[in-house]
């Protein structure tokens, strides 16, 4: 990943941390959906991912790393709220970005994540999608758009932020 960009995202990540780009719990909705770009990514046993498998259901991609703070704050509440939404047919990503397994492998041993973590090594993927700092997620709809995003720590199993997004599974949003 160049430099420039990486020290970009550990800025991005410091000043969330610090409350200074604190974001509402709210998702951000996108005024016009825009298509998701292809995603394919190996997971930390090496089956590979790719966005395009999952059309038909919606899909949230969590961009994060083991050292950004709202990104560990963040992943428990992304645990619970894939422990509720596996069941409903959405799908849940964690896109590391820039480490290495043995990295990630320590931080679960801390923070469980038993959704499927893919591996950024190279940060090609951060370079393709919209990523405004660490964490950015995305939910893309059941037609491979991407419909809202958040940028910076979330509740995830809160039900203001559960709602639109089960009800994209049920067809009621764009």
């Amino acid at each position: 990943m160049p430099r420039i960009r990486f020290t970009w995202l550990i800025a991005v990540c410091l000043l969330a941390a610090a409350g200074l780009a604190a974001a509402d719990q709210a998702l951000y909705r996108l005024p016009k959906p825009q298509p998701a770009p292809p995603l394919a990514l190996p997971d930390m046993d090496g089956k590979l991912h790719k966005l395009s498998d999952y059309r038909g259901k919606p899909v949230i991609v969590n961009f994060w790393a083991t050292w950004c703070p709202p990104c560990r704050r963040e992943m428990p509440s992304m645990n619970r709220a894939w422990q509720k939404l596996k069941a409903q047919g959405v799908i849940m990503l964690a896109v590391n970005v820039g480490e290495d397994e043995d990295t990630i492998f320590a931080f679960t041993g801390d923070y469980p994540v038993e959704f499927p973590t893919l591996l950024d090594k190279d940060g090609k993927a951060i370079h393709d999608w919209p990523v405004r700092g660490l964490p950015t997620t995305f939910v893309i709809d059941p037609e491979g758009r991407i419909v809202y995003r958040a940028v910076g720590g979330r509740e995830w199993d809160e039900p203001e932020i559960m709602a639109p997004i089960l009800e994209l599974r049920e067809g009621k949003k764009e």
